[in-house]
């Protein structure tokens, strides 16, 4: 289908500028013109009288790098209206790795991001991208994992990155800018991310500022005695100051126990910002994350990947000693691992959507051994979400999260897991959620401003060239809604359950999702 005329739309351009109505047409992927136009032979038609029309959403944030390789369509994404997503999230993803490495770091995430394919080269960005490039369903940026970097450069190991393994890392990560990555990423609650101490993340980091990208990070809470001030946001923002490098904050929300107290939240943010310093932030709309519990365990550990879990595990005294941590000195950093709820489990199917404590109690175990037998049950192939808190706490978060979306240095990131039958409800929802549910019932800002947060602010802020806008000779990625009526409809209880109100998404100018039902297209990009 060359060319696409859409009629009558209300066009929220993606600038946060008040909407217009106009027709669109579509030719070779772009947006061709915008006006009063006519009718013309060999195009296909959309009337979009009564419906709003806006570029695709862009997700910020998702650990989709090998759910979407096993399933190209990715109907849950393109069904909420994203039409691009950046990978290589937390530092936790498959490129640049040896074939060695990728085989060992698969097996390490797999409780995150599903089984990659096998035999499939992941030795550079360029090798990354080329399996995504007109292979998928939507676009996908990448951002180097700082994990990668790690294991290619000193193996799964807490050692630090000096002298020669820093050159090696330091190389890795100019080479992976060079060859597409939009930035780096890291996630400091994950290993073998968090061997590493504030030294090394400003160096790498210099690399990063040096091609203009982007350092984009989940906060450290492992391992704070090497990290400046204790880690966190002030670790963050040492490396920002002495690296030059624009930073970008992953999922930063309150939480309930910080549930109203957004100016706590965001007072070393302002002051970094009043210094000077490049950041922005993203969130999504729930109270609680999804991850997988095989980072619940200590830093030790975590050496050697998986087998090495695996034999301290299946040692009976050094599995008590886990145990023994689990139950009693180890919180995650919102609360007790006895809010746990599996998400995906291969293994044993059954267990997806019951709780760690009902697990442990049909055991006859604490939830700290229930936990440790089923990770060396399932070789760690496990993954969770956190029960969400009481309703009043839910509703005071949920105010804080459209205050911070108010702020123009917010956009958003769903934080998507999508694996097991249980999945996060984030995985399904997010954008319909922000757009419908939040928009209309708090109207805290104006829906263009919305819209701004989840297309215009990140394609700038990551350089997705010709992106993220409504404008002639740009790429036509868009979303066609009714803004009225969109809604979320996944919850917790019932997680995959798709939108309603979308009516059509276009990737690249081919439709992907025409009258709310699903078109066979891998029209996806690599991009930028």
């Amino acid at each position: 289908m060359e060319k696409i005329l859409i009629k009558n739309s209300t066009i929220y351009d993606g600038t946060g500028a008040h909407p217009f109505q106009s027709d669109i047409l579509i030719q070779n992927g772009k947006i061709l013109s915008i006006g009063n136009l006519k009718e013309l032979s060999d195009t296909y038609v959309i009337d979009g009288s009564g419906l709003a029309l806006s570029p695709g959403f862009i997700d910020t944030h998702t650990h989709s790098d090998s759910k979407i390789l096993n399933d190209p369509a990715h109907e849950h994404s393109l069904r909420q209206g994203v039409t691009t997503e950046i990978l290589g999230q937390d530092g936790l993803s498959y490129a640049p790795l040896s074939p060695k490495n990728y085989r060992l770091n698969s097996e390490y995430l797999s409780g995150l991001l599903g089984n990659p394919p096998k035999n499939i080269d992941m030795s550079s960005v360029e090798k990354f991208r080329s399996h995504y490039d007109s292979k998928v369903s939507i676009n996908t940026a990448y951002c180097v994992p700082h994990g990668a970097i790690r294991l290619e450069s000193v193996g799964f190991k807490d050692l630090p990155l000096t002298g020669n393994a820093l050159e090696t890392a330091k190389n890795l990560v100019k080479e992976s800018m060079d060859q597409g990555a939009v930035g780096m990423a890291t996630g400091m609650s994950y290993f073998p991310n968090a061997w590493s101490d504030t030294q090394e993340l400003i160096e790498l980091c210099k690399i990063v500022k040096e091609k203009d990208g982007v350092y984009v990070t989940h906060l450290r809470d492992k391992n704070v005695d090497r990290a400046f001030g204790g880690g966190w946001v002030k670790e963050a923002i040492e490396i920002a100051r002495k690296s030059g490098v624009k930073i970008h904050f992953s999922h930063y929300r309150t939480d309930k126990n910080t549930a109203g107290n957004i100016e706590a939240k965001m007072h070393l943010i302002d002051e970094g910002i009043r210094e000077g310093l490049d950041i922005t932030l993203e969130l999504y709309p729930y109270p609680t994350g999804s991850t997988f519990p095989l980072s619940f365990l200590p830093s030790y550990a975590h050496e050697n990947g998986i087998p090495g879990v695996i034999g301290l595990l299946s040692d009976k005294s050094k599995k008590i000693e886990l145990a023994d941590y689990l139950d009693n000195d180890f919180k995650t950093p919102t609360g007790p691992i006895g809010e746990v709820i599996l998400s995906y489990i291969p293994k044993f199917p059954e267990l997806e959507g019951d709780s760690l404590v009902n697990i442990a109690k049909k055991r006859r175990e604490t939830v700290g051994m229930a936990l440790c037998n089923l990770l060396l049950e399932t070789k760690c192939q496990i993954g969770y979400w956190a029960m969400p808190p009481d309703e009043k706490t839910w509703d005071q978060i949920n105010l804080d999260i459209v205050k911070l979306l108010s702020r123009k240095d917010y956009m958003v990131g769903s934080d998507s897991i999508p694996l097991g039958s249980y999945p996060h409800p984030r995985a399904y929802g997010t954008f319909p959620r922000i757009i419908g549910r939040f928009q209309r019932k708090y109207n805290y800002m104006q829906l263009s401003e919305t819209i701004q947060r989840i297309t215009g602010n990140p394609a700038k802020r990551f350089k997705l060239n010709k992106r993220g806008a409504i404008k002639e000779g740009y790429f036509a990625d868009i979303v066609i809604f009714d803004s009225d009526t969109v809604i979320d409809n996944a919850t917790y209880e019932n997680p995959k359950q798709y939108p309603s109100g979308i009516h059509y998404v276009i990737v690249n100018g081919k439709i992907a999702i025409e009258k709310g039902e699903l078109k066979s297209s891998n029209s996806g990009k690599a991009i930028p």
